[in-house]
C-alpha cells in the first residue's frame, strides 16, 4: 500500500475521508498531505466509497448520494441519486461496477443505475437501515436495521430471503462479511458481535448458523470489518468503538490480538489496506489515522479536518476493470 504514487496524476492510493464540517479530503496516504478538498454544503456525509475501477468516489448524504469524478479537481458530483427521503447510511458496489446500492434510515434499501441515476429497485426494511453489505456471491444484500433485524435481500429472487434478530430491540449497526462469503458479523450498539457461518441451503438461499458471540466493548461499535482476501491465511475482525479504540480480533478463535490506542474520541469508522497490512480509521477527533497491523502502532496522522470525521475510504489495489 505505501508504494509511491504513479506519475500519473491519480495516486495509486486513493484515500478519502469526510467530516461534520462538511468536507470532502482526498490524501496522499504515505505523506500524509491533503491534496484536494471537496466542499459538501447540502448536508454531513455519512458514507464514502470508492468504485472498483477508482473513477468514482461515492458520498452518502442526508438524503442523497453524489458520486464524484476522483481524477479531477471539480467541485461539482458527476451525478445525484435522490430518491431517499433520510440519512443514507450505507453505500456499495457490485464488484465490477454495474451498480450500487444503498440503505437510508428512511427504512429502504436500494438498487441504482450508476450511469442513469435511476433507482431499479426498492426494498422495504421497515426501520432505519444502519448497515447493507453485498454478499461476495454478488447476488445477495444484507441489511441491518435500528430495530435489530438482519434480512437478506435475494436480488433474483426480488424478495427478503432470510430475517433473524440476534438481539431483540438493539441496533445493529454494522455488518461484514468474509471475502469467500464463509462468515458473517454483525456488531451492535451494546459493543456485541454475532458471528454466523454462511450455508447454502437446499435452494439458493443462504442460511445463517450461529458461530460465536463475542463481547468486544463495553459501549457502541460503530463499525466491524473482516480482512480481505490477500490478508489471508490470516483472518482478522476490526471493531472500532465509541471507546476510541479499535480492536483487532483473529477470526481463529476470536481472540484480541491487539488494541489500537491514539484516537481521543469515538472511533466511526475503518479500512483495511488490500494486503490487510494496515488500517485506516475516522474518529470524532477529526483525525484519520493509518495503522500497521504487525505492531499496532500509528504511523500517520491525517489532519486537517475542523470537525469529527465520521468516514473513510481506501482503494489501494488495482483497477478492477484493467486487471
Amino acid at each position: 500500500m505505501m508504494s509511491q504514487p504513479s506519475p500519473s496524476p491519480s495516486p495509486s492510493v486513493i484515500l478519502a475521508t469526510a467530516s461534520y464540517d462538511h468536507t470532502i479530503r482526498f490524501w496522499d496516504a504515505k505523506s500524509g498531505r491533503c491534496y484536494r478538498t471537496i466542499q459538501y454544503p447540502d448536508s454531513q456525509v455519512n458514507r464514502l466509497e470508492i468504485t472498483p475501477d477508482k473513477q468514482f468516489l461515492a458520498a452518502a448524504g442526508n438524503p442523497h448520494i453524489r458520486l464524484f469524478d476522483v481524477n479531477s479537481n471539480s467541485p461539482q458530483p458527476v451525478i445525484s441519486y435522490d430518491s431517499h427521503t433520510s440519512n443514507v447510511m450505507a453505500v456499495g458496489f457490485q464488484c465490477d461496477g454495474n451498480w450500487m446500492y444503498s440503505g437510508s434510515e428512511d427504512g429502504t434499501v436500494r438498487i441504482w443505475d450508476l450511469r442513469s441515476g435511476t433507482c431499479q429497485r426498492e426494498y422495504e426494511s421497515r426501520a432505519a437501515v444502519n448497515t447493507v453489505v453485498l454478499h461476495p456471491n454478488q447476488k445477495e444484500l444484507i441489511s441491518g436495521d435500528q430495530n435489530g433485524n438482519i434480512r437478506v435481500w435475494d436480488l433474483a429472487a426480488n424478495s427478503c430471503s432470510c430475517e433473524l434478530v440476534p438481539e431483540v430491540d438493539t441496533a445493529v449497526r454494522s455488518l461484514t462479511v468474509m471475502w469467500d462469503g464463509s462468515m458473517v458479523v454483525a456488531a451492535n450498539n451494546r459493543g456485541t458481535c454475532y458471528v454466523w457461518r454462511l450455508k447454502k441451503g437446499t435452494q439458493t438461499m443462504t442460511y445463517f448458523e450461529p458461530l460465536h458471540k463475542l463481547q468486544a466493548h463495553d459501549t457502541y461499535i460503530l463499525k466491524c470489518l473482516l480482512s480481505p482476501e490477500y490478508c489471508d491465511p490470516q483472518r482478522y475482525l476490526a471493531t472500532a468503538s465509541a471507546d476510541h479504540t479499535v480492536k483487532i480480533w483473529n477470526v481463529d478463535g476470536f481472540k484480541l490480538e491487539r488494541t489500537l490506542i491514539g484516537h481521543q474520541r469515538w472511533v466511526w469508522d475503518c479500512v483495511f489496506s488490500v494486503d490487510g497490512a494496515y488500517l485506516i480509521t475516522a474518529s470524532s477527533d477529526t483525525t484519520a489515522r493509518l495503522w500497521t497491523m504487525n505492531t499496532g502502532e500509528a504511523i500517520r496522522v491525517y489532519q486537517g479536518h475542523h470537525k469529527g470525521t465520521v468516514c473513510c475510504a481506501l482503494h489501494d489495489g488495482t483497477d478492477n476493470t484493467a486487471s
